[in-house]
């Protein structure tokens, strides 16, 4: 069982307590965030990122959210990827993100869709917060659908599997018809037993309505540590792949900065090119028992971002 960080997404979104309201016009780009032929390689961030590196130099970034988004941009990130819970947060952040020049061209929002009665629930906030959502320029809807229970070993039955993926088919329907992009995230717990959960939400559900967001660490962790198993994900499903959440480990524990590690992104980057794939790029970079701590949150991001920039040059446009 991997080391799970203090602080998981799940409850920190119970606790969240945001401050932020309306459009925004994007950061500037300098020379260093072109490519050749001048396209700007755009690089978001998601929350959770923020929350633990603030949080280990004990500093609440929910609040301080205007000092914590304004640490945002300094960094060089052109978005930001807030979790969300109910509507009102996309009215909260989206003053913030015009005032600091962020862009928030996705979200992430948790879901239980496993049970038909929360399923029809969970859709239906999701796209509550959708429509506000829409009107400041997000596009993509990122969801993990909850576990039976966080970080433990309960698998969800058969039957579960089958309404969860008619349920996300369903949300993604609904969000299509809204022109926006419904994008399936997973943890590690998807891939037990074989993966058959992650599998069954790429096979039990049309490409044209549920999406892939390739949390690329995720799927390696989850896999044993497994290179083979992430690039063998990329060969199946790569076709779908929206959005690409980026983290990197070093000897399997999550490192401070974003660069070279176990994963080998370069390869990641290339085999995405050669499908013709060019995701919305989310920096994830993360903390965990055994990640060092030698850096503040907004070097950390800024290095972070200079490698991944280096290495996704091709994905400007």
């Amino acid at each position: 069982m991997m080391n799970q960080p203090q602080l998981t997404r799940r409850g920190i979104l119970k606790t969240m307590s945001l401050a932020a309201g309306a459009v925004w016009a994007g950061p500037r780009a300098t020379q260093a965030e072109e490519n050749p032929a001048g396209g700007r390689v755009h690089l978001a961030t998601n929350h959770y990122s923020w929350i633990v590196y603030f949080n280990r130099d004990k500093r609440d970034f929910n609040q301080l959210l205007d000092e914590g988004l304004g640490e945002v941009a300094a960094s060089g990130i052109n978005g930001f990827e807030a979790n969300v819970n109910v509507p009102e947060d996309i009215g909260r952040f989206a003053p913030l993100l015009k005032k600091h020049g962020l862009e928030m061209r996705s979200f992430y929002v948790n879901s239980v869709l496993h049970t038909a009665e929360e399923a029809e629930k969970s859709i239906a906030q999701v796209l509550a917060i959708a429509d506000p959502a829409q009107t400041i320029g997000t596009k993509i809807i990122v969801t993990n659908p909850s576990p039976i229970q966080w970080g433990g070993t309960g698998d969800k039955t058969d039957e579960q599997l089958r309404i969860q993926a008619q349920a996300l088919e369903k949300l993604g329907k609904a969000l299509q018809e809204r022109g926006m992009i419904l994008a399936y995230h997973n943890h590690d717990m998807e891939l037990r037993q074989a993966a058959r959960e992650f599998h069954h939400m790429m096979a039990g559900t049309d490409p044209r309505y549920v999406t892939l967001c390739l949390d690329a660490h995720w799927i390696y962790r989850g896999s044993g540590n497994s290179q083979v198993a992430l690039f063998d994900i990329v060969k199946l499903y790569g076709k779908r792949v929206t959005e690409l959440h980026l983290r990197q480990s070093v000897n399997q524990v999550w490192a401070e900065t974003f660069g070279e590690g176990d994963i080998d992104y370069p390869a990641l980057a290339q085999a995405l090119l050669a499908l013709d794939v060019k995701p919305h790029l989310v920096m994830e970079q993360a903390v965990e028992t055994g990640t060092p701590h030698t850096l503040s949150p907004v070097e950390a991001h800024r290095r972070s971002v200079e490698y991944a920039r280096r290495v996704f040059a091709d994905f400007a446009g």
